[in-house]
């Protein structure tokens, strides 16, 4: 007879076949069809809100794997938070103006757009940002993410756009937004500023040169004037301070010298000259320049070292006039605490066009008391044009880029004896984010806030402090970039984007810009878009009788420029929060450059309108890179597409990369890591698979066993499962989702799969099927793998939904719980917190690592092959024979061994305890459940089963 038919094997049909690739679109079809997310709204009414603010992608080509990392996080909190008791809607954004999607439109058109004015380059900017924001929903929906995905905000809508006007005339309402001409970074190979989160740094070789400025005065003049009592020599016909510089093409831009009255300078005759450089650089700048015959001269006023008394320099300097190295004019010196001796002269040439503190210095001696330093003010001059060449007022290299003409202004140096010396540098320099281009510093008109007008900078960084930083040194770098700043330009000199509502008189050029007439241009936005700036006059566009409060003009010319993007999406929250009653919101969640971008800008903006940031709390993580750790780049060969891994593993696996990574740091992706999750996964998989399978006869409504009946083992598991149900919700709570990996994956690999489903199979398969014990494993089963359903739904979405649609009937007792991301996270019982049965099942399971060890010990020298094939003898002290004895009859099954003798040992010290002893059974082997039991054989009728057996197909 063939007894295999009488066991209670798991179903060979079972589903759950790990076809992630095809079965994720199907589950995401249902979810669809189902509206589930709208369900989740829907029940979630009247609970505690929680809102995850999403930061607007770029919409501009397909997603790559770091926007993939960030939505799963989101994705995740979201779920996490909704599963925890919370309403989490989830609205997902696109930023859809500016420069990228503009200069891709007018590359595809190349000479097609000489025909094209500005109306009709907008709307193709509108079309591809349409197209390229569909393929990134699809894009982001494929990932597993829930949200509200038919109605996500685009900055791009007439109702957004207008809200961004409207912000823009709380700005204007609160007296910081003005227009000045003043330095900013500038691309010129896009021609319009940027700002400073628009700029990445990369290395760049630029020249390096010495360079003199000789001063007017004679030598001994200078000496007089600056009472430093030198006694020059007589040879020396004239001195020079030495300044150096990386950015010889700002040099015609000249307007001063600045050195540190608080350092020592050494006078140094080289020759029939004098130089002036900062003492502790002299020897460095000698042997930058080739020059090794010099001699420092004695000074006796403030500015030398001869006497150590006289620590400060540059005391007498100030004012005094220098010539120019490449344009008529004198230069005066100055002072400044911004010179530092980390390279260079110590001595720094000034250009306000070209230079921020370069600019805060000029307007600092243009005023008083200050400028009676001064014989005229200095100039903020930039003598070079949108494209980076040097105009007309610049004669001898007008036309020629900035950055090709300086060889030949080191050249026009040479030739005028200025230039003491050259050479080549390479370092960190600021390159556009988006052409990848070297950019400049260049003074134009713009429209800037000012980060001192009603005291922004120090409301946000009060505000800084009161926001939740994850990880915490998030605070201290944001902190910094508020804290040195300068004013926030909003202009750029583009087309597609929201312009900056601004008039001025052509009567009198006075800028007409307040309240009243930007609410009247945001009424006219909200109704037609913005298009409605660039297709109508300022007639058209002013409310009736406008008149210049300046001279009473009538006619006035619109504003060219438009927002920068990143006011766009800082004001988001006044745009979709705001109207739904959600501000501020909870969490802020985006790569850790935001902090100069997103986060900055919305911070800026909160306070500004609100007086508060619009966050309560900001979560930072890392940027994705190679498995070993470098950089990805299409060069490189090294770059991970999301596709290509859902393609080949799932989505799945991707959101489990997530969870498995520390996201605070740079996270690696490879195909190694990628496989060594598939394995972890399939562990998962396979666990909930086996506890599925094992639960196909069982009805939870008429077989579950109650807790008090159930023996020790079941009760251990359900120990276990309680121990790890709170510290999965706390690592959601606190954002810890590497944690939650780990724990789950232990608990499967070891609790469950290592020992507890270990030690059942014999129940689960040889027991009569109605047997207590047997029913008794199937409701802790039950309760472990809801649960385990539950704790890693906001992770494993697809794989949890999977389980959750083929439970058992009556496992979920709540009928509207028909998706898994519509229940709760599981409450442990408290009777299930048994303390005297851990301590118990430690000593227990010590006894059956050391029994498994010398089981392995006795497999290796081929006494035995399976674990059932062995008999084992333990001997044990009298404090380990007594608490041994209380499990005897279940030892056997514990152990998965045929069977044990325990004896006491007095021989045996306290410290050993036990002695294992292993001996392949003599014993005849049962064939239905291949124990060697010395049963077998004693009823005729089934001579080759023992009696359990026997027991249990009777």
């Amino acid at each position: 007879m063939d007894y295999k038919s009488t066991l209670n094997l798991p179903q060979t049909d079972f589903p759950m076949k790990a076809n992630l690739p095809q079965r994720e679109p199907e589950l995401l079809a249902w979810w669809d069809q189902q509206r589930l997310y709208e369900t989740i709204q829907a029940a979630g009414r009247g609970r505690p809100l929680y809102i995850l603010h999403d930061g607007p992608p770029y919409a501009n080509g397909h997603i790559h794997i770091g926007h993939a990392l960030n939505k799963i996080l989101k994705d995740i909190i979201i779920k996490s938070k909704t599963m925890a008791g919370c309403q989490a809607p989830y609205v997902p954004g696109w930023d859809c103006h500016g420069l990228p999607i503009e200069h891709q439109v007018l590359k595809e058109l190349g000479s097609k757009k000489q025909g094209l004015d500005m109306i009709g380059i907008r709307r193709l900017c509108r079309e591809y940002a349409e197209k390229y924001y569909q393929i990134q929903r699809d894009e982001f929906r494929r990932l597993g993410v829930l949200g509200d995905w038919d109605h996500p905000y685009l900055t791009m809508t007439p109702s957004y756009e207008a809200e961004i006007v409207r912000e823009l005339g709380k700005f204007v309402e609160r007296g910081g937004v003005y227009k000045g001409l003043k330095p900013v970074l500038w691309c010129t190979q896009d021609q319009t500023a940027l700002a400073e989160a628009e700029v990445e740094y990369a290395d760049h070789r630029s020249p390096s040169i010495y360079v003199r400025f000789p001063f007017v005065l004679s030598p001994q003049e200078l000496s007089n004037r600056a009472n430093l009592q030198i006694n020059f020599p007589s040879e020396v016909k004239t001195v020079s301070i030495v300044i150096w510089t990386t950015t010889p093409w700002t040099l015609p831009a000249n307007q001063a010298v600045c050195i540190n009255e608080e350092f020592d300078y050494a006078f140094v005759q080289v020759g029939n000259e004098v130089l002036i450089i900062a003492d502790k650089l002299l020897e460095a700048v000698m042997k930058a320049c080739g020059l090794t015959e010099y001699k420092k001269l004695a000074v006796r006023g403030r500015l030398g070292t001869a006497d150590p008394r006289q620590i400060h320099s540059g005391g007498k300097l100030e004012g005094l006039l220098c010539k120019r190295p490449l344009s008529e004019g004198l230069s005066p010196v100055l002072y400044g605490d911004f010179v530092t001796l980390d390279q260079g002269t110590g001595c720094v040439h000034i250009a306000p066009g070209h230079g921020q503190e370069d600019y805060q210095l000029a307007l600092r001696y243009n005023s008083s008391p200050y400028s009676q330093v001064l014989e005229q003010p200095l100039e903020v001059l930039a003598p070079v044009d949108s494209s980076g060449r040097f105009t007309e007022t610049v004669p001898d290299f007008a036309g020629q880029h900035v950055f090709k003409a300086n060889p030949r202004i080191v050249e026009r140096l040479q030739e005028n004896g200025r230039l003491l010396g050259h050479g080549a540098l390479t370092h960190s320099y600021p390159h556009c984010w988006r052409c990848k281009s070297p950019v400049i510093f260049r003074a134009t008109e713009q429209w800037f806030v000012s980060m001192e007008a009603n005291d922004l900078r120090k409301d946000a960084l009060a505000e800084i402090e009161r926001v939740r930083w994850i990880p915490t040194y998030g605070r201290d770098r944001i902190t910094g970039m508020i804290e040195n700043r300068p004013d926030w330009c909003i202009s750029r000199q583009r087309v597609w984007g929201v312009p900056i509502v601004g008039f001025s008189c052509t009567a009198c050029n006075t800028i007409l810009v307040n309240p009243t007439i930007v609410e009247h241009v945001a009424a006219l936005v909200e109704q037609g878009g913005t298009d409605v700036w660039f297709g109508r006059s300022a007639a058209e566009l002013l409310p009736a009788g406008t008149t210049c409060g300046k001279c009473g003009g009538t006619t006035f010319e619109k504003e060219k420029d438009i927002l920068d993007v990143w006011f766009e999406s800082g004001v988001s929250y006044a745009a979709v929060l705001k109207p739904c009653k959600w501000w501020p919101a909870d969490l802020y969640l985006e790569g850790s450059d935001q902090h100069r971008g997103w986060f900055h800008s919305a911070l800026l903006a909160g306070v500004t309108t609100d007086r508060r940031a619009p966050y309560k709390a900001v979560l930072t993580h890392g940027f994705v890179v190679d498995g070993a750790g470098k950089k990805m780049s299409k060069s490189a060969g090294n770059v991970v597409a999301p596709q290509d891994v859902i393609k080949q593993y799932g989505a799945e696996i991707l959101r489990l990369w997530v969870s498995a990574q520390d996201y605070r740091e740079d996270l690696r992706i490879s195909q190694e890591i990628l496989g060594q999750l598939v394995e972890a996964y399939r562990k998962i998989r396979n666990t909930s698979r086996f506890l599925l399978s094992n639960l196909y006869d069982f009805d939870p409504l008429h077989d579950r066993v109650a807790y008090e009946r159930l023996p020790e083992i079941d009760r251990w598991a359900l120990l276990r499962l309680n121990q790890l149900i709170p510290k999965i919700k706390a690592a959601y709570e606190s954002f810890e989702f590497h944690s939650i990996f780990h724990q789950l994956n232990n608990f499967c690999s070891v609790d469950l799969s290592a020992v507890y489903l270990d030690i059942l199979k014999d129940r689960l398969y040889t027991f009569r099927k109605d047997s207590t014990l047997r029913r008794g494993s199937q409701t802790v089963l039950l309760d472990v793998l809801v649960a385990l359903t539950k704790l890693m739904a906001p992770i494993l979405s697809f794989t949890a939904e999977e389980i959750w649609r083929i439970l058992p009937k009556g496992a979920v007792p709540d009928p509207g719980h028909w998706s898994v991301h519509l229940a709760s996270f599981p409450e442990a019982p408290p009777e299930w917190n048994d303390a005297a049965l851990a301590q118990r099942w430690d000593r227990l399971l010590e006894v059956r690592t050391a029994v498994q060890a010398a089981l392995e010990e006795k497999r290796r020298e081929k006494v035995i092959g399976s674990s059932l094939e062995a008999h084992v003898l333990i001997e044990a002290n009298q404090q380990q024979y007594e608490f041994l004895a209380q499990y005897i009859t279940d030892l056997p099954s514990f152990l998965i061994v045929s069977s044990v003798d325990l004896k006491q040992s007095a021989a045996l010290p306290v410290a050993e305890g036990m002695r294992f002893t292993v001996q392949k059974s003599t014993e005849p082997r049962c064939e239905r459940c291949w124990n060697y039991r010395s049963s077998v054989g004693q009823d005729r009728s089934h001579p080759t089963l023992c009696d359990r057996c026997l027991e249990a197909i009777r």
